[in-house]
């Protein structure tokens, strides 16, 4: 009788506790755990589900580490006339993933991936979050692009069809074309009005009569060297062996890689959150799965996607700094804009923001200018993006703006607006 009571009064307590939770935290919270819907998945592939298999793969992969994918495509514009053995000994000296260096080989990929960042956060997130639905729901988009005429073998490509599951391979092993493609049409009567799919248009793109087209064949240089990743359609996840592409690429250090990577690098793909650089996952069950990383960490993560290059301030500095910073509060504000001013260099000093700390805390206690609103009020590392590309490049410059803003200490009058990569 009394065990009863007891479970009575601790059921009645815990019904109490969550009835006084806030109407929104509830649903928030189901929906942190909850699995991606497949309005959401349709959405978030339709650009890339008519991409070749291995190509396919590695951006899977490769979408998980959103801030590589960044570097990468700042790397392969500023390079672009990297090759063979050069370009191999570029690559190797950077710390990003194997599957994001793959890509360098795709700039018109990359180039997506980074003006389309909020997609490619969301496109690995999703993929984190679940891998056979998102394996699943490719073959779906397949099906119904093929149904519609839209999926067929070509001078470009191979589509071969077994037990259900449609293949979809470069018509040469040297070479692959990038299909590029308007996913409101190809795949059909779009099932989801509320949920439009992202498309990419590479640039000097010129619509053509036909729902499908290819963009120039791309050989497999030295980049595709660390392809490893290979679709698993009836597994629904991606292999992985790193020992792929050997005859491309023979200079890698691939055993480097296997004492990296999770389960010896070969078998099921697994994420390692290492490669992660800081950057927040969206999910409450990512974060606790990968040990989300420390705030300091994620300040970096945002302060390198948009551009700061500075160095750590010195001890040295941080106290002068902060200083100035105290100064500049304890002063009149006989301009509106002095006492933030001050603050916000406070706070970027505190925060490891490098030159900027030390340019915006100057400002602070020198001419009182007043910060951009705009600079202060960026949200998470990947926010504002649109999903046309001319809202990518506007994201782009806003990013620049903001830059400069922090460095200058004073509003900046240069526009801001408001993309992905390859």
């Amino acid at each position: 009788m009394r065990l009863r009571q007891a479970f009575v009064r601790a059921w009645a307590a815990g019904l109490i506790l969550l009835l006084a939770l806030p109407p929104g935290m509830m649903a928030q919270q189901a929906e942190q755990g909850a699995p991606v819907k497949q309005e959401e998945l349709d959405q978030l592939l339709a650009p890339i589900a008519l991409y070749p298999d291995a190509l396919i793969a590695q951006i899977l992969m490769a979408s998980t580490y959103p801030l590589d994918v960044v570097n990468a495509s700042r790397f392969a514009k500023q390079n672009a006339n990297l090759k063979g053995d050069a370009l191999t000994k570029a690559l190797e000296s950077q710390s990003w993933d194997p599957s994001v260096k793959s890509l360098v080989n795709f700039p018109q990929v990359l180039t997506m991936m980074n003006d389309k960042l909020d997609w490619t956060q969301k496109l690995g997130d999703a993929f984190l979050v679940g891998e056979k639905p998102v394996m699943d729901t490719i073959q779906s988009l397949r099906a119904k692009a093929q149904a519609a005429g839209n999926l067929k073998t070509t001078k470009e490509q191979k589509v071969i069809v077994q037990e259900k599951i449609i293949v979809i391979e470069p018509a040469s092993p040297q070479v692959i074309y990038v299909p590029t493609y308007n996913p409101t049409v190809v795949y059909g009567a779009w099932p989801y009005p509320a949920y439009p799919p992202y498309y990419y248009y590479p640039p000097g793109y010129v619509a053509a009569t036909s729902a499908f087209a290819f963009a120039s064949a791309v050989a497999l240089g030295a980049a595709w060297g660390y392809a490893w990743g290979s679709p698993n359609w009836h597994g629904g996840s991606v292999n992985y062996n790193y020992n792929q592409n050997i005859n491309i690429n023979n200079n890698i250090n691939r055993n480097v890689y296997a004492n990296q990577l999770p389960a010896n690098a070969q078998g099921n793909w697994q994420h390692n959150a290492a490669n992660r650089k800081g950057v927040p996952y969206s999910n409450q069950t990512l974060q606790q799965r990968y040990n989300q990383a420390a705030p300091s960490q994620q300040v970096q993560a945002r302060q390198a996607y948009r551009g700061y290059t500075g160095s750590a301030l010195t001890p040295q500095e941080q106290q002068q700094a902060q200083q100035r910073a105290q100064q500049a509060q304890r002063q009149p504000a006989t301009q509106p804009g002095q006492q933030q001013a001050g603050q916000r260099a406070q706070q970027t000093q505190q925060a490891g923001g490098g030159e900027a700390a030390r340019t915006s805390a100057a400002a602070g206690s020198r001419d009182g200018a007043s910060p951009s609103a705009g600079a202060s009020s960026r949200g998470g590392a990947f926010e504002g993006i649109e999903r046309g590309g001319s809202g990518a490049k506007s994201a782009s410059q806003r990013g620049s703006a903001s830059v400069s803003r922090s460095s200058g200490g004073a509003a900046a009058r240069s526009g801001g607006g408001g993309g992905r990569r390859r």
